[in-house]
């Protein structure tokens, strides 16, 4: 393959990976993610995050001053329910991205551009330990205490996708993210830490017909929440993933990543049962991919049946 066509290849495969790491970013700094809720309980929410910001290659590669802006909206509901006296839930998330990366291969620029649907999420969570199922009544009268949780992250490969582009914002394949975490109150302040590996089938019809596999990439997050009064509180957040090489067409992919971001977040009551909550995030280290600088906003309304 011709030196260009590889670099246009590789610019594209990076586009690929930032669409993909932002739509994920926003929902993998999530501070007080297994904090309990009374059964009953139905959350709607609507979102919108912003990432700019640099794709990082091999240096020795034919690509240079990559950057992308990518948008990402997102429509949500979750319900929380009784599940063998343990607290759990369930979650639907439907993302909607657009956004547009240039750069140079070798003298050349290039520039792509996409909007369009994402890959559905579902996402399955329960508390094992210090999360009994209980009703409004009775949950306002409890003790917080720790809590170990787990959930199972399902991505559907229902995006737009058409196996003839090489950038598409669907991936073609199922992902899965299991996950255990544990949350540790201590009076207005709430410590948080996430284990998580993904875990992705294969794509086996990239770019006419080549198979696309991805080995797993473990993910980490830790947490710092100081809550001021009911529904205002504010935190300080980090994540740190791993792995996740490509290989496409039987040829490893250089795109092992090794990236971390810190960022903050702010939860702040708007009317009752309403809430919006603001996040930013950076990239503190950033081995392959997106490099990016990240807001968000999302909108949170809450209803008993």
């Amino acid at each position: 393959m011709h030196r260009r066509q590889v670099g246009h290849l590789r610019l594209a495969g990076g586009l690929l990976l930032a669409l993909a790491a932002s739509s994920v970013a926003a929902q993998e700094l999530e501070p007080r993610s297994y904090s309990p809720s009374p059964v009953g309980a139905n959350f709607a929410v609507a979102g919108y995050g912003r990432s700019t910001g640099e794709i990082l290659f091999d240096a020795s590669g034919p690509i240079s001053d990559a950057h992308a802006e990518i948008n990402l909206a997102t429509a949500g509901y979750s319900r929380v329910f009784d599940l063998g006296g343990h607290q759990s839930s369930l979650t639907v998330a439907v993302p909607y991205l657009w956004g547009d990366a240039e750069g140079n291969v070798g003298e050349v620029g290039r520039a792509i551009s996409r909007s369009g649907f994402g890959d559905v999420r579902l996402k399955f969570s329960t508390l094992l330990v210090g999360g009994p199922a209980l009703s409004p009544k009775a949950f306002a009268a409890r003790k917080p205490g720790p809590i170990i949780g787990a959930s199972l992250l399902v991505v559907a490969p229902t995006g737009e996708y058409m196996p003839d582009k090489l950038i598409n914002l669907g991936a073609n394949r199922w992902a899965f993210k299991p996950e255990i975490g544990v949350a540790y109150p201590m009076g207005r302040w709430q410590a948080d830490a996430y284990a998580g590996v993904w875990i992705y089938a294969d794509n086996d019809d990239f770019l006419r017909g080549l198979t696309r596999s991805q080995e797993p990439m473990g993910t980490f997050q830790a947490h710092l929440t100081y809550t001021f009064r009911p529904g205002l509180w504010a935190g300080v957040n980090a994540t740190y993933y791993t792995g996740g090489a490509t290989v496409t067409g039987g040829v490893r992919d250089i795109n092992r990543q090794e990236n971390a971001r810190v960022g903050l977040t702010l939860a702040v009551p708007v009317a009752q049962r309403q809430s919006l909550q603001f996040s930013y995030s950076q990239g503190a280290l950033t081995r392959y991919g997106g490099d990016f600088t990240s807001f968000a906003v999302a909108w949170r309304t809450l209803w008993f049946d």
